[in-house]
């Protein structure tokens, strides 16, 4: 897959609208995962899944996973796994919604690194954008999202704003890089987190709770058929999903491609009704719509013509 770097916002639009098809559905069955199993196995053992299809993939469809700046990679790889880790680190002694919420910062983060590192410019549309988007999440979510909050509720905000560095680097630092490169290093950065928590659960073990609530405390559990395929369904869903947002980042400004993100929310809002029954309430309904709106705006504004800044 070639390296795109020139401004393409609207196919941009629609490969982040399928991301979060393809992870809202497959994210709703980590419930399933998180039964009988561990975070750490998990994300070993989706790595493995995930390098096997990879592995066979490249030579069918011509892809290239030799970094060109191995070393930007890595750098890029070690911070969004950062991110992910502090994320699910912080679900163990937070409310999720709490967590969510600071985790859906990031596009805040993204406008501030993108202006004060590089110097891109970022209009009045792309401000007002964040902020709708950002009062959306905070109405999907529900009002508890901004109640019981304290000091620890800094790490989630810390998870959105190495998330948000992710992004940008992933233009910025990594233009040139195929997409399936950055999902090998993405992928290769959570096994090694995975192997690196089985093997201290195993060292220093701890008695986790049953069901989903031990899910951050389990070591290495023999695995079940079910733990096997729902994780082969998240490899396959999560390895096409996460190579449609990266390229995504490529195609266009991290600045618009952040907002576009908040997209995931009503996508796995639909995917908890249709597999699960899960009702939204009216005022999350009403934040869907102002999360559409700013995704709109962005895109909209795009085909207007809004000039590209220059890249540093």
């Amino acid at each position: 897959m070639p390296p795109v770097t020139q401004d393409r916002t609207l196919a941009a639009t629609g490969l982040i609208c399928g991301y979060a098809m393809l992870i809202g559905f497959t994210d709703n069955y980590v419930r399933v995962i998180a039964q009988e199993h561990g975070l750490w196995q998990f994300h070993f053992t989706r790595t493995l899944m995930a390098m096997a299809l990879l592995g066979l993939a490249v030579p069918l469809l011509g892809m290239r996973l030799r970094p060109v700046n191995a070393l930007a990679v890595v750098a890029r790889s070690l911070i969004h796994g950062l991110a992910m880790v502090i994320y699910f680190g912080a679900l163990a002694f937070l409310p999720v919604a709490i967590v969510a919420a600071g985790l859906f910062t990031a596009p805040i983060f993204v406008l501030l690194i993108s202006r004060f590192a590089y110097g891109h410019a970022i209009g009045p549309v792309r401000i007002l954008a964040v902020a709708v988007g950002f009062v959306g999440v905070i109405l999907v979510l529900g009002p508890e999202a901004m109640s019981g909050a304290s000091a620890a509720a800094i790490l989630p905000v810390l998870a959105g704003a190495l998330y948000a560095l992710g992004n940008v680097a992933t233009r910025e630092w990594c233009p040139k890089e195929s997409a399936e490169t950055l999902v090998a290093g993405f992928f290769g950065m959570l096994g090694l987190f995975g192997a690196i928590g089985m093997v201290a659960l195993t060292i220093l073990p701890l008695v986790s709770p049953s069901g989903p609530d031990g899910f951050l405390m389990r070591g290495y559990v023999a695995p079940t058929m079910p733990f096997l395929w729902w994780t082969f369904v998240q490899a396959a869903g999560s390895l096409l999903g996460v190579g449609m947002m990266i390229r995504a980042y490529q195609i266009t400004d991290a600045g618009r491609a952040s907002v576009m993100e908040y997209v995931i929310l009503p996508a796995s809002a639909f995917w908890s009704w249709v597999l699960w029954g899960e009702m939204l309430m009216p005022m999350a309904m009403v934040g869907m719509v102002l999360i559409a709106a700013a995704g709109s705006m962005i895109a909209l504004r795009a085909k207007a013509g809004e000039p590209v800044a220059p890249q540093a």
